[in-house]
């Protein structure tokens, strides 16, 4: 019979339909403005006196409180006005000091049922939620630096194991220059280096005790290490990004020297800045031996017990770069520690080193990259001028067992907060070259939320126009098709809200798209319907030949379109994701609502029933 579907579809239609009802639910319930307290070092709690004593004080200041929240390491502060989270985070800073971090926050509110079932609302993206906005500098003259000192280690591990005496090593800029008892040694070294390190400009000078051999990096090898620093750069903050769970976040190159990291939905500045900007890397030296020259001997103080010192080899047998997988846990003494995994090439590294040297102590070196700000006056103006400095410190000296391989734990960390940061850092891997916060901004929740209401006006104009537009000129399959648009938009928002896709405003403007070609398909369903009818066929098989002949039309616009947003999701970054994300959703429910949805209800109206004339 025409026009009629089996029961099993109609069952499967409304099924979908329920399904997104429901996972689009979550997005009626807006985040909560609120203020989340945790530990500074993640070992100090918040007593119920304290709590009451933060409750009066924002009474007092006029800052109205939904609810409280404790959790096992923080508390977090529900507000009644985003207006307030500034307010409320100043005033808990001042109240509870420096050994807590008191950060804005946004608090999810959808009912537990909703929950229950693993809904959730969409994920808005820096424009619509706030969130941070950092543009760093990479240090490339720290990179070189550091490139010329592995290098000027691997030389003279060379030389030791080819017995060539050498004197001392000085860097300084992009050259590496060694001193040598005689100028026999120094030629034969510059044969040996030469032939190891092709990546430098070789220069002999002097004669007998004086002479020495200058190495000058090529300007061909300086700018692929600055193009290594910035890509290996890029790679370990999107690691470590993503270590953070930041939905949807950009991280990009901007220039030469600079990358652009933005992060929806971040409030807490000063965590973002620490894990982001972190530029901690792992040593692993020796220590030096009573016989060792003083000129391969480096005195570093312990970390956390700075009268404290030791000699180690300036020599490095492996470092953070060589770290493959690292996780925290504790020792069997319930001490906080981290256990590392290396990568062939180190651990091959760590067994040589380990194996020749049972009873020897080994270190492992902490090292931090930081900066001095300082102003002076230049042309009669105050310049802040950053000074960086580096700062070594041993975590733990331990003495070799046995020979070590791939696995093994480092020990000495001060606290378990310490711990997960040091295993985040190298499990995300090390930075090739500090990095400096050259800008910082903030987009607050109050922003988001005027982006927000306009986005939503522009979407609820573009419906209102489609729908009497639809309704004008089709009348009672107008409304069929309005009712199919509504139940688009539903399904849109639930997919989304599935998918953890994030909305950004030219997501909105994917959206107001969608909504103008979600009814593409029934326009040609419907035209196709009056055609038929004029060329004399009954009712019920005008309704037929529409949806049947209209369907190979409505496929081919469909999926080249679809083709098109799959490009640009692809090749795009940032927003133009967003846009093609909202585009190829939109594409894919638009498809079921004007080809099955539309017809259930047509079928439902007319099917199986004697029609003289369809209202179209």
């Amino acid at each position: 019979m025409l026009n009629r579907y089996p029961l099993w579809k109609y069952l499967l239609i409304l099924v979908v339909l329920l399904a997104g009802l429901v996972y689009s639910l979550p997005n009626l319930f807006p985040e909560d403005p609120a203020v989340q307290i945790s530990s500074e070092r993640g070992d100090a709690t918040i007593d119920g006196r304290q709590l009451e004593r933060i409750r009066a004080s924002l009474t007092e200041t006029g800052i109205d409180i939904q609810a409280v929240e404790e959790e096992p390491s923080s508390v977090l502060i529900r507000l009644a006005d985003a207006d307030d989270q500034m307010r409320a985070r100043e005033r808990i800073s001042d109240m509870l000091g420096d050994e807590y971090v008191v950060a804005l926050n946004l608090a999810e509110s959808t009912p537990a049922w909703l929950q229950s079932l693993s809904a959730s609302p969409m994920t808005l993206g820096l424009d619509l939620r706030g969130g941070v906005h950092f543009l760093l500098e990479v240090d490339m003259d720290a990179a070189l630096e550091q490139r010329l000192e592995v290098n000027a280690s691997a030389m003279r591990e060379q030389l030791r194991g080819e017995r060539i005496r050498y004197r001392d090593t000085q860097i300084e800029e992009r050259t590496v220059s060694m001193a040598f008892a005689n100028a026999e040694d120094r030629d034969e070294a510059r044969r040996l280096i030469a032939r190891e390190f092709p990546d430098f400009d070789y220069a002999s000078e002097g004669d007998d005790r004086g002479a020495r051999l200058v190495m000058t990096m090529t300007d061909q090898a300086v700018n692929e290490l600055q193009d290594y620093a910035i890509n290996q750069n890029l790679t370990t903050l999107r690691n470590r990004v993503n270590e953070l769970g930041v939905a949807e976040p950009l991280v990009q190159r901007q220039g030469p020297d600079r990358i652009v990291v933005e992060l929806p939905g971040v409030q807490d500045t000063t965590e973002a800045k620490r894990i982001v900007g972190a530029t901690a890397n792992l040593e692993f030296r020796l220590e030096a031996r009573p016989d060792t020259p003083e000129n391969e001997i480096e005195t570093l103080p312990f970390r956390n017990s700075p009268d404290r010192t030791a000699e180690l080899m300036r020599d490095v047998i492996i470092s953070g770069d060589s770290v493959s997988n690292a996780n925290h846990s504790f020792d069997e003494n319930g001490r906080p520690q981290v256990n590392i995994d290396l990568d062939g090439t180190g651990g091959t590294l760590m067994n040589r080193a380990t194996r020749t040297n049972i009873g020897r102590n080994m270190a492992v070196v902490y090292i931090e990259h930081k900066t001095r700000d300082r102003t002076e006056m230049q042309d009669g103006e105050e310049v802040v001028v950053r000074d960086p400095y580096t700062e070594r410190g041993i975590i733990s000296l331990a003495t070799i067992q046995s020979a070590l391989g791939n696995s093994f734990r480092i020990t000495g960390l001060d606290s378990p907060t310490e711990a997960a940061e040091l295993a985040l850092l190298l499990r995300s891997g090390s930075l090739a070259a500090p990095i400096y916060f050259v800008q910082e901004r903030t987009i607050g929740p109050s922003l988001g939320a005027e982006n927000i209401e306009r986005g939503v006006m522009s979407v609820q104009i573009g419906l209102l126009l489609v729908v009497l537009f639809m309704l004008v000129r089709y009348k009672v399959f107008g409304v069929f098709a309005n009712v199919a648009l509504a139940l688009n938009l539903t399904l849109l928002i639930a997919a989304m809200s599935l998918l953890g896709a994030t909305l950004t405003l030219p997501g909105i403007a994917g959206i107001v798209l969608t909504l103008g070609m979600a009814v593409d398909a029934n326009v040609l369903i419907f035209e196709r319907i009056r055609e038929e009818l004029r060329t004399g066929l009954s009712v019920q098989q005008a309704i037929s030949a529409g949806y049947e002949r209209a369907f190979t039309s409505i496929i081919d616009a469909n999926i080249t379109t679809l083709l098109v947003a799959v490009i640009l999701f692809s090749i795009g970054t940032g927003p133009v994701k967003g846009f093609a994300v909202t585009l190829s959703l939109g594409i894919i429910t638009s498809l079921f609502t004007a080809l099955l949805v539309t017809r259930a209800m047509v079928n439902l109206t007319y099917g199986g029933k004697p029609v003289k004339k369809l209202w179209i």
